[in-house]
């Protein structure tokens, strides 16, 4: 049983690869120059690796603030989703978002199964200046991204193992859905008149639920049990996370207009606004409370920004992006705040800050989005419409419901295929070294035994 678990993930890897190697080629479609726009071509090619840039900044971000003995582990969590989400999202996952509708509520997984019909299909009905194929690599980025955020929830004590397959099962049966429901013309949100512009409940509110619930699951820290501080690991590491993070959320945002147009210079403008307002806001509350100015509050006020502004960056108007951030980064701040003092042990603060961050934008969408900026949106409580204030709210709480009850089951089932938490011996030990004979040790990558025998020299010195 123990060599039929290490064998699987290679052996499902195999099935899928010799799949692939019979998918037929068809030639790109071609429209002799008819449709394609080639600026917005360029445009979307540039913010497609600019979101590809969050997923290594986001490792950054986390492999900071989490203790020196789990750094490495931390950052391959989430950079691993890059491997996992990519076959998935080619195999399976572009079609369950945005293949053919089944009742507004799935696409149909055969629609664009191993990229049949991507190259050589018309564009999708909502980018049509772009090909398919660069529409779907697009999505894919955030795709990667989502999973990779609830590993600060569930740092220093999940096994990699059993991450790995929570990554797929999260893609396939919690992203994939929720971004149908959101952003397929056909899917029940869409049609309900819920606005998300760039992921709001699709990344930020489904992975900071899952964030929540594997916290739960998993159990608290030996650490968090014992209340030991651990103070984190690199702190200038935090600060490069912020800044490629930020960078690349122009292109998660901005490149969310589908386009070089008028609109994607606002979602630019309402991005940087809320996150340099949040960021502000949340170092003086820490000022305030009688905190020294840190930088690492700059830096997750900033992203808490960054997560408020993302559903309604391109449905709300520059001046009321700050009022998003400076409110977002408050209440998540209180957030933290209160869940210190309770027994949840989210490492690194995941559902305060996405989870919250998230549900709040959305809301703030519902409250401030106005047609003068986007003519195919809609005018919010802020405008006199209750009514679209309303269909956020219950957009929230469908969300939140389904990206709980799910996040259970699937961290449940591969609790039964193999254990979530690695062994107490291992979470002493660290998890760099316990689960991939790798440690950082001051900016030095110490592996096997050979590393052990340089780390007991520097600890000498």
């Amino acid at each position: 049983m123990a060599t039929l678990k290490r064998s699987l993930p290679f052996l499902i890897l195999g099935a899928i690869a010799l799949g692939a190697a019979f998918v037929p080629t068809l030639p790109t479609f071609n429209d002799d120059g008819k449709l394609y726009n080639g600026a917005d071509i360029s445009w979307i090619l540039v913010a497609t690796a600019l979101v590809f840039l969050m997923t290594p900044g986001l490792a950054f971000f986390y492999g900071g603030m989490v203790h020196r003995k789990n750094v490495i582990s931390t950052m391959i969590k989430s950079i691993v989703a890059t491997g996992v989400v990519s076959v998935l999202w080619v195999f399976v996952g572009f079609s369950l978002c945005f293949g053919n509708s089944i009742g507004g509520f799935i696409g149909d997984p055969t629609t664009f199964m191993f990229f049949k019909n991507v190259l050589s299909g018309q564009p999708w009905s909502l980018a049509p200046t772009i090909p398919l194929a660069l529409f779907a690599l697009f999505q894919l980025m955030f795709a990667i991204i989502t999973p990779g955020l609830v590993v600060g929830a569930v740092a220093e004590r999940i096994r990699f193992t059993s991450y790995v397959l929570f990554i797929a099962l999260f893609s396939l049966l919690v992203y994939a859905p929720i971004a149908h429901w959101t952003w397929h013309p056909d899917g029940f949100l869409f049609k309900m008149g819920a606005l998300d512009f760039a992921g709001g409940t699709v990344v930020h509110i489904s992975a900071g639920c899952a964030a929540l619930v594997g916290a739960l699951v998993l159990k608290r820290r030996m650490s968090h049990l014992e209340h030991k501080e651990i103070p984190p690991a690199n702190i200038p590491y935090v600060l490069i996370g912020t800044g490629l993070l930020w960078f690349g959320w122009f292109g998660f945002n901005a490149g969310s207009a589908l386009g070089a147009n008028s609109l994607a210079v606002t979602a630019f403008g309402t991005t940087n606004t809320a996150a340099a307002a949040a960021g502000l806001a949340w170092m003086f509350f820490d000022v305030l409370r009688g905190k020294k100015p840190s930088v690492v509050g700059f830096c997750i006020g900033a992203v808490v920004g960054l997560v408020a502004i993302t559903p309604g960056a391109g449905f709300v108007a520059i001046p009321q992006s700050i009022t998003i951030g400076v409110v977002a980064a408050l209440i998540s701040n209180l957030a933290v705040y209160y869940k210190q003092k309770s027994t949840l042990d989210d490492t690194l603060d995941v559902f305060p800050c996405h989870g919250v961050g998230g549900i709040v934008g959305m809301l703030l969408t519902g409250f401030f989005a106005t047609k003068t900026v986007n003519g195919a949106g809609n005018d919010g409580l802020f405008y006199g419409n209750v009514d679209f204030f309303l269909t956020q709210l219950k957009a929230v709480a469908i969300v939140v419901g389904y990206s709980l009850v799910m996040s259970f089951v699937i961290f449940k089932i591969v609790n039964l295929i193999q254990p979530l938490r690695v062994a107490p011996e291992d979470e002493v030990m660290g998890l760099d070294a316990s689960q991939h004979d790798e440690k950082y040790l001051q900016g030095t990558l110490l592996v096997g035994q050979k590393g052990k025998m340089e780390e007991e020299e520097l600890s000498e010195i």
